[in-house]
């Protein structure tokens, strides 16, 4: 599928996305929302994908929004206005809904929307120059079809406190945050990257998307009300091919098969 704001390249079983908008820091207007969201929606269905990397081209992973479209906003009706949310919000929707780990690769600003891609990431590895914010209220503005998301992976409190305030954070403190798993120098981003692509590639390709999916499930659920889902979801896994397959690899000593 041909993309203009996206760059797309495959290796094997893995795809790096990269937004590819480099001259306005890679901000988000209605085409990058629709590639992005089409994009995902291939992935989704690619049986032989096993993990996705998303990042930004030049000196950015994502600004937020394109001033244009911020501009054509103000001329919008209430209407015209839910349904460009509607958008995107599907689009992080779609994200957050890979069945295969997106890792993010997050340099330089990654503020609003930016920021919200890092939160529909399962991993977030980040250069030490990287800056983080839910800036939104500082624009009149709110972080709302992102908030779901960022709730989901920082808290309440915190994002009381971030998105009330809209202050920018560090990628150190966007770290300590739960924002961020890994906070490593400009230099060794790449390296970072293909470390979490080489642990994924470990792991068994439908543990890894049933795990994902029983995530969703359990989240702010008490134990004993999923406690007949998660004793399916291991007995299914346990029965699997898979799952056969990493047990006697296992006792046997040897690599499973999916990892050689």
């Amino acid at each position: 599928m041909a993309y203009t704001y996206l760059a797309v390249r495959r290796d094997g079983p893995v795809e790096y996305v990269t937004l590819n908008r480099p001259d306005v820091r890679n901000a988000f207007n209605e085409e990058v929302i629709g590639e992005l969201r089409a994009w995902a929606g291939h992935a989704a269905t690619d049986p032989d994908l096993r993990a996705c990397v998303l990042a930004g081209a030049g000196k950015a992973f994502c600004a937020g929004a394109d001033l244009a479209w911020m501009a054509r906003m103000r001329q919008y009706s209430e209407e015209e206005n839910v349904r460009d949310a509607r958008a995107m919000a599907d689009m992080f929707g779609a994200l957050d809904r890979l069945p295969v780990p997106l890792i993010g690769r997050v340099h330089g600003a990654a503020l609003g929307g930016g920021t919200g891609l890092a939160a529909v990431c399962d991993i977030v590895v980040a250069s030490d120059d990287a800056v983080f914010g839910f800036t939104e209220v500082k624009l009149g503005l709110l972080p709302a079809v992102i908030s779901p998301f960022a709730v989901a992976k920082i808290g309440v409190s915190l994002a009381r406190e971030l998105m009330l305030t809209g202050a920018r954070l560090s990628a150190e403190r966007a770290r300590s945050a739960g924002l961020v798993h890994a906070v490593v120098a400009a230099g060794e981003l790449d390296r970072a990257v293909d470390g979490c692509v080489r642990e994924i590639l470990s792991g068994s390709p439908s543990a890894i998307a049933a795990t994902k999916a029983l995530l969703s499930q359990v989240a702010g659920r008490r134990p004993e009300d999923v406690v007949d889902l998660t004793s399916r979801a291991i007995a299914a896994q346990r029965v699997s091919a898979e799952g056969q397959e990493g047990l006697s690899a296992f006792l046997e000593k040897r690599p499973p098969r999916w990892a050689s």
